[in-house]
């Protein structure tokens, strides 16, 4: 790859002819059309995404002279450049000269750059930027990009497999799951962690699809000129949850549900039951893993290891093996229930509390609470053997 130091292009020249979409959080173009800022193997805008702190901090760096870092352009053809490494710092200055956001000045007065006093623009526009403009083959921009840590926040992975299958199928990914404006994005947010500029609904709409296989569909799909399936499969996703699950939790968000969907949706559910048993098991004080509440109901109501029902403490178990103990020596028996109507060696076996387990007598499953008088101590083997019977 051939790199060219460049030292005489000004933020002026920069921003001549910047464009910026506000509803996508993209910096289009630069230099009078010749420079684009934001190509498609690029991430969106993110420096306006912190209350501003960023793209304020890049502007008074500017204005105190303080160097902003190499910035490095892709050079395309004779007269077309592309952005490798600095497009936050670029659309920041593109931004602010063109009016979308304000500073404050010394007296903690917001100033926008058309309010600002001309000694401060000149400033700014005339300061020069230390640019490298590069050239190589595609393959070795694209592995540039992904060793580049850009300004200080690193790409997350689907930027980067962003970069490295750039084309007309992550574009048009970008464009539908990648909108903070996307009317949806509410919705989606309530199954989804993350936010649209990161990538994360993006990346989940790809892993559930490709059922965790991202990179490999990626590849096979990049020249695709559609998205019709990843669209589809993600919506119908989305629209399965929602459908069977009509009280919205905040524990719902971060879930595998593409995996759920995979192993779930062809049984039938019937909403307002799903209902009732979502709100009797966030009212039950047993439960103490919420997030597991909605596999469990999926799953027909049986593995209790998804909720982490509540164990009896120390206190109660040692009291209850003691008690069982006692009784059990005064009738020659095992101390375990089980055992003691056995007929081999452990028929009368006295075991230790550590060879001892805490278990409900009425499952918690079907309505037996977590005290004193639910418990009884079984050995480790006939404890396991029991499950939810």
């Amino acid at each position: 790859m051939i790199t060219n130091l460049i030292t005489n292009i000004t933020v002026k020249d920069t921003c001549e002819g910047f464009v910026y979409n506000e509803l996508e959080g993209k910096g289009l173009f630069g230099l009078s059309g010749k420079l684009t800022i934001q190509p498609e193997y690029q991430r969106n805008y993110i420096y306006a995404s912190d209350g501003g702190k960023k793209e304020i901090a890049v502007i008074e760096s500017v204005l105190k002279g303080y160097p902003i870092g190499l910035i490095y352009l892709n050079k395309v053809s004779i007269d077309k450049l592309e952005v490798l490494d600095g497009q936050q710092r670029i659309t920041s200055l593109g931004r602010f000269v063109t009016d979308k956001f304000a500073i404050k000045d010394e007296n903690g007065m917001e100033q926008y750059f058309s309010g600002m006093a001309k000694d401060k623009q000149n400033k700014i526009l005339k300061t020069p930027l230390l640019i490298y403009e590069c050239e190589g083959a595609e393959s070795e921009i694209k592995e540039w990009f992904k060793t580049i840590n850009i300004a200080g926040v690193p790409l997350v992975p689907q930027e980067l497999l962003n970069a490295i299958y750039s084309g007309p199928f992550v574009t048009l990914g970008k464009e539908e799951f990648s909108n903070s404006q996307n009317a949806n994005i509410q919705k989606w947010s309530v199954y989804i962690k993350g936010s649209a500029n990161r990538q994360a609904f993006f990346e989940r709409a790809l892993d559930w699809v490709s059922k965790g296989n991202i990179d490999d569909y990626m590849s096979r799909h990049r020249k695709d000129t559609n998205i019709k399936e990843l669209k589809t499969y993600f919506s119908s996703v989305i629209d399965w949850v929602s459908s069977i699950f009509t009280d919205v939790e905040s524990e719902m968000c971060g879930l595998e549900w593409g995996r759920l969907y995979e192993e779930y949706h062809k049984k039938s559910y019937d909403p307002a039951k799903v209902s009732k048993v979502v709100q009797k098991l966030y009212g039950d004080p047993y439960v103490k893993n919420r997030k597991g509440i909605f596999e469990y109901i999926l799953g027909g109501s049986i593995d209790t290891k998804l909720l982490d029902v509540r164990v009896f403490d120390e206190a109660t178990k040692r009291s209850v093996y003691a008690s069982q103990t006692k009784i059990a020596k005064a009738k020659d028996k095992s101390n375990c229930s089980h055992c003691a109507m056995g007929h081999d060696a452990n028929k009368s076996k006295i075991w230790s509390f550590n060879e001892m387990d805490a278990d409900h007598v009425s499952a918690w499953s079907k309505g037996g609470a977590t005290d004193p008088n639910n418990c009884e101590m079984l050995c480790k083997t006939h404890n396991r053997a029991k499950g939810n019977r």
